[in-house]
């Protein structure tokens, strides 16, 4: 226990550097050493009315949103079922054959036990929604912010929509066993490339990635497997990281060898 001359010592004036009178004090679980009167406390400050809005605006409350986007993300997505990520463009029209292709994509992942991740658009991630959800299964749109996509699909059971990509990116990777890549933009490239590089890094578990059509897909993965190899971009093994293929059977049928050699045999 501190002794009555100590304790006199934590709240005496001292005098500061330029002589004027300076006393310690505590700002929170801060200690600092400062002149003159304290006009208000953190808690006063809070309750006062807040007439300039500029803090909105600024990286601190930033920090605030993005990490209750990631508590909102984690909390929604922590107790799916295992589930397969599928990607592709959001222009694609319902009467495109790649939309019947990302239906049937969606329905065959949800017949053998997955839950299916969109980016929540129309397109191709409609379609696959689309499928799973008639299929009985478990669909899932994580949205984003965006000046033409504004709402979530109708076919999305369970949905979160996110400010800012990054976030969204994590919930993508942290949530998904596999990756299926429909035909698509700059968006989709995007995402299949840093699927791709994550596997191929490490930072993520090796898990499946497949590209289906093959006519659409063929050319890039042709210069990956030559012009890249070629000059020593990449690695000979990593071409091999995804599978290009026109079946969904055989895509379902690849991702759910992978799962039995990383996780043994499911119920």
């Amino acid at each position: 226990m501190s002794s009555p001359s100590q304790q006199a010592s934590m709240t005496e004036n001292l005098t500061g550097v330029a002589g004027s009178p300076s006393k310690r004090v505590l700002r929170g679980p801060v200690l600092i050493r400062e002149t003159g009167k304290q006009t208000s406390t953190t808690d006063s400050r809070l309750l006062d009315e807040q007439p300039n809005t500029d803090w909105l605006h600024q990286d601190p409350w930033r920090v605030l949103r993005i990490q209750s986007e990631f508590v909102n993300g984690f909390g929604a997505l922590a107790e799916l079922p295992p589930a397969v990520t599928v990607f592709g463009s959001a222009r694609t029209k319902p009467d495109h054959p790649f939309y019947q292709l990302g239906e049937d994509t969606g329905r065959a992942l949800s017949e053998a036990g997955y839950a299916v991740i969109t980016g929540g658009g129309p397109g191709l991630m409609e379609a696959a929604n689309k499928g799973c959800h008639e299929a009985g299964g478990v669909s899932v749109g994580l949205g984003i912010e965006l000046p033409h996509e504004e709402r979530l699909n109708d076919y999305v059971d369970l949905g979160v929509h996110f400010r800012y990509f990054f976030v969204r990116k994590t919930c993508f990777l942290k949530y998904s066993q596999a990756f299926v890549c429909l035909p698509g933009g700059l968006g989709t490239l995007d995402e299949l490339f840093e699927s791709l590089c994550l596997v191929q890094t490490g930072k993520i578990t090796h898990y499946p990635i497949v590209l289906l059509g093959t006519d659409f897909w063929g050319g890039l993965v042709d210069w990956i497997r030559t012009t890249m190899l070629d000059q020593g971009m990449i690695s000979p093994e990593d071409p091999d990281l995804m599978l290009v293929t026109d079946s969904v059977d055989e895509a379902v049928a690849h991702i759910r060898a992978a799962h039995v050699n990383l996780f043994g045999a499911r119920e």
